[in-house]
């Protein structure tokens, strides 16, 4: 009788419901376009400095936070999805996914509008 109580205390662990290999390819190639969107905020914190330095300014505080945010976002983004959808069905990882990439497209259109019409702000 103890043998079952013990064994009934225990839930039997829930096996994935998708094989990894799959959860791997898919993240994998979402990944990719996550990726992108960090090498496109560095490539343009990259052109701001060159740009405004060429000018004799450089950025503030706020500047640095916007861009460095920029392409650390996505990086958050990507793990906050993973870890919604890794034991999800693969349709499911992927809608997680692409809604994922749907929000940081958003976030990117914002700081791209913030920076072009705000760019007094955030130069010192």
């Amino acid at each position: 009788m103890s043998e079952n109580a013990t064994d009934a205390a225990v839930p039997p662990a829930r096996p994935s419901a998708t094989p990894t290999w799959l959860v791997a390819v898919i993240c994998g190639i979402a990944g990719l376009f996550y990726a992108y969107a960090v090498w496109n905020a560095i490539g343009n914190l990259v052109a701001t400095l060159q740009v405004f330095g060429d000018a004799g300014l450089t950025l503030n505080g706020l500047g640095w936070f916007i861009w460095i945010f920029a392409a650390v976002f996505p990086l958050l983004v990507w793990g906050a999805a993973f870890a919604i959808g890794y034991r999800r069905a693969a349709h499911e990882l992927l809608l997680v996914m692409i809604t994922g990439l749907a929000l940081v497209a958003v976030f990117w259109l914002n700081v791209v509008a913030y920076t072009t019409l705000n760019s007094a702000s955030f130069l010192g």
